[in-house]
């Protein structure tokens, strides 16, 4: 995956810097709540969203279980309506074929719609890197890329930001990357948007080559998908001479009929519309209409080893709406940045440790960046269950084991700093499995309860720091069954 977030610290210690953010708080909460509360009204006006979910993840789980039947449909469709279908392994060969595609048109700049696979592979600085200028069109995308910032959200990228500081961004950075804000802009949210629009027109009817991702490719038609609010994303899917499209393997459906369930919980989930106002579709090219050259880039990096993962490979049924990110109470407090990904939030701390593997700091700690409270399932369109997600990669981290990387079965050795953890399963295992010894620990624990400290020693002080430690009954309930009870009822 991309390289923009190396460096980044370990999710606790970035959360903790962010968390004593008060804007960046202020920020997050006044968004997400408003996001979700309104998601909250437009769901419950659909008496089948029930089974709109089922649906989803019916659909998305048959897809992934014959993906490379589905892959090859594409890939023949693509074809066949006059496109041009690349495979890329990993990040590094997808942005060596884009590199390769815009220099062979002898252009030097590109518009982009909003991409999360882009992102993911830091298209936009290896572009740079040879020369190429790649320009965001979408509005939270282009504050953040003037800001020179990094996405904190999967919808909104600019989430942590308020008015005045998109105004301030504005006003200092516009001018660097081409027409400069109006003179006495405000932070009014139309003044806003009028310069925007401005900034971006001239680049729209300069620009040859556009970029972009998709929300969905049909593999029955070799059709690509891409919903939005704004209408800038049509801009670069139409106005283009050459059209590139990175997408990755997992966004496949296989029929048409399949987008009447995904068009339905995606805005919903998304940005509370009952529509998206801007729903592109294009198959291949057509004479005098749109792009006359159109290349798709099917991404995997990380994707085929996720598939292998039985209990992971639910992470790629996400359609990316953002909604589990908006119902996290972890989230809203840490922000986006403390996940070191372009994927934050709950589904990142699922997805990005698969992509990426659990070797470095920041990736095998995102597991543990949860309460594990179950608001993002009941959330999701495709019902992830990204609690046991959690867990199951919780105990990867911890324990090693099997897994897949690159396409090959290796056997993963324990993430550093969890030795005692381990310690402590294994004892706790051995109590359970001996009925006696456990039985008598739990005495000794009654009868010196008063004894007992208000928080842990060593390793264990980092949990007991934010908790009460539960209070020791003052005899064990096995005991108190055969007292109250005189051992009637099978309790042993």
């Amino acid at each position: 995956m991309s390289g923009t977030f190396v460096g980044m610290p370990a999710f606790p210690q970035a959360a903790r810097e962010a968390v004593g953010n008060a804007t960046l708080r202020g920020n997050l909460r006044h968004a997400t709540h408003t996001i979700r509360d309104k998601r909250a009204r437009a769901v419950a006006e659909l008496d089948d969203w029930a089974a709109l979910r089922e649906a989803g993840k019916q659909i998305k789980d048959h897809t992934l279980r014959h993906l490379d039947r589905y892959l090859v449909q594409v890939e023949e469709a693509v074809t066949a309506a006059g496109g041009t279908v690349h495979w890329a392994a990993d990040a590094d060969e997808a942005n060596e074929i884009v590199a390769r595609l815009v220099q062979e048109t002898g252009e030097s700049e590109v518009v982009k719609v909003k991409s999360m696979a882009t992102q993911e592979i830091g298209l936009n600085e290896a572009l740079q890197a040879r020369g190429i200028h790649a320009y965001e069109t979408d509005l939270a995308e282009l504050i953040v890329q003037l800001g020179k910032d990094r996405p904190s959200h999967i919808l909104v990228p600019a989430i942590h930001r308020n008015r005045g500081e998109i105004r301030d961004i504005f006003r200092s950075e516009m001018s660097e990357w081409g027409r400069p804000a109006p003179e006495g802009l405000t932070d009014t949210p139309a003044e806003l948007a009028e310069a925007a629009r401005l900034h971006l027109r001239e680049k729209f009817l300069r620009a040859k080559v556009g970029i972009s991702g998709a929300n969905f490719v049909v593999a029955e038609t070799g059709t690509l998908v891409v919903v939005e609010s704004e209408g800038n994303g049509r801009m670069c899917l139409t106005l283009p001479e050459t059209l590139i499209s990175v997408v990755g393997i997992e966004k496949i459906v296989p029929r048409w009929r399949d987008l009447e369930v995904f068009l339905q919980t995606l805005p919903r989930s998304s940005t509370a519309e009952r529509m998206n106002p801007y729903t592109s579709m294009w198959t291949g090219t057509t004479d005098g209409d749109g792009p006359r050259t159109f290349h798709l880039v099917l991404l995997d990096n990380g994707r085929t080893d996720t598939l292998a993962d039985e209990v992971g490979r639910q992470a790629l049924r996400c359609i990316r709406c953002s909604a589990c990110l908006n119902v996290c109470p972890v989230y809203e407090r840490a922000g986006g940045h403390a996940y070191g990904s372009v994927y934050p939030g709950p589904i990142g701390a699922i997805l990005s440790p698969q992509l990426r593997g659990t070797g470095s700091e920041i990736d095998a700690s995102l597991p543990y960046a949860s309460s594990l409270c179950g608001a993002c399932y009941e959330v999701c369109p495709v019902a992830i269950d990204i609690p046991e997600v959690l867990v199951h990669l919780r105990e990867r981290v911890v324990q090693g084991g099997p897994a897949v990387r690159g396409g090959n079965r290796v056997v993963l050795k324990p993430a550093k700093g969890h030795a005692a953890e381990r310690a402590a399963m294994r004892a706790a295992q051995w109590a359970f499995t001996h009925p006696g010894a456990l039985r008598t620990g739990q005495r000794l624990a009654s009868r010196t309860r008063r004894l007992h400290p208000r928080t842990l020693p060593g390793p264990g002080r980092a949990w007991s720091g934010t908790r009460d430690l539960p209070a020791v009954p003052a005899e064990p309930f096995r005991d108190w069954w055969q007292r109250t009870h005189g051992g009637k009822g099978g309790a042993k």
